[in-house]
């Protein structure tokens, strides 16, 4: 009987030992896409890149020093999956663009080619998985038929009478 109260009691300090260290790794998910519109947002023609790379890069907040970099590389519907190991309690966290693999959609745009993420256990979010917005690459020339589209996004397509 002592030997399964010591086994349990191993069991549970081996247990919630494991969630200690599982508690500050946090994995970081988003999306690259290409702006075939040059719109400067998604649209229903916006194609996701596969085979996009992307960092997360965290940076001291009062030094400006880079303390951690991670790279990822995107699937074949332009999502990433970046894990990162420790908090990042004093550090800004990015995941910036570094590289498309389509060559005609490799225009960075300020603005688009980063995004915030918290990487820091005591801040209020739940869970380990921080979603990042999704960074774009500009088309080097617009799709044919992108007026058009661009034109009923704004409601200046015909006015029926």
């Amino acid at each position: 009987m002592e030997n399964t109260a010591l086994f349990f009691a191993a069991l549970c300090l081996l247990s919630s030992a494991a969630l200690v260290s599982s508690i500050d790794n946090f994995s970081v998910e988003g999306r690259v896409y290409c702006d075939t519109c040059r719109a400067g947002f998604e649209t229903n023609v916006t194609e996701y890149i596969s085979g996009a790379t992307v960092k997360v890069e965290c940076k001291h907040f009062t030094t400006g020093k880079v303390e951690h970099v991670n790279e990822g590389v995107t699937d074949s519907t332009g999502h990433y999956k970046i894990s990162i190991a420790d908090d990042h309690e004093q550090e800004i966290c990015e995941v910036v663009l570094v590289d498309s693999s389509l060559a005609n959609c490799k225009e960075v745009e300020n603005g688009r080619d980063r995004a915030e993420v918290l990487l820091a256990s005591e801040s209020g979010i739940a869970g380990n998985t921080r979603h990042a917005n999704s960074l774009g690459f500009l088309r080097d020339e617009p799709l044919p038929y992108c007026a058009k589209l661009l034109q009923e996004y704004y409601g200046l397509g015909e006015q029926e009478s």
